[in-house]
């Protein structure tokens, strides 16, 4: 529902079958507060999640049928690798890859409280 003064949602969607991108049906972003900045990165992190950016890529040029065969099986091969490199994980025969730290930057101290410092 729209009150006065909001935008309308931005809507786009892409169906899971390659060469299908239909706008406005299934994905809907809600503009709170006049806050379209928001509202656009989350359009454009449920697109990327949706593959349409690269759909949008691929469609920039003709790509050849015998290109597109090796793309797909080279994709296929890639799908099957990580597939069996999780289930080996699981089934404890290689170990789980290492997480990555999170470069987080250090808490500012916080200044020392007068009652909290010792007399010296």
């Amino acid at each position: 529902m729209l009150h006065m003064g909001q935008a309308p949602p931005i809507r786009a969607t892409r169906n899971r079958q390659p060469g299908c991108l239909r706008i406005g049906q299934d994905l809907q972003v809600l503009v709170r507060d006049n806050n379209v900045d928001q509202a656009l990165r989350v359009l454009k992190k449920k697109m990327q999640r949706e593959g349409i950016f690269r759909e949008m890529k691929a469609r920039r040029s003709y790509e050849k049928p015998s290109e597109r065969r090796n793309r797909e099986e080279a994709e296929a091969v890639r799908r099957a690798r990580k597939a069996a490199r999780k289930q080996a994980v699981r089934e404890g025969l290689i170990p789980a890859p290492k997480k990555k730290e999170v470069a987080r930057r250090p808490a500012a101290a916080a200044p020392a409280r007068p009652s909290e410092t010792k007399p010296a």
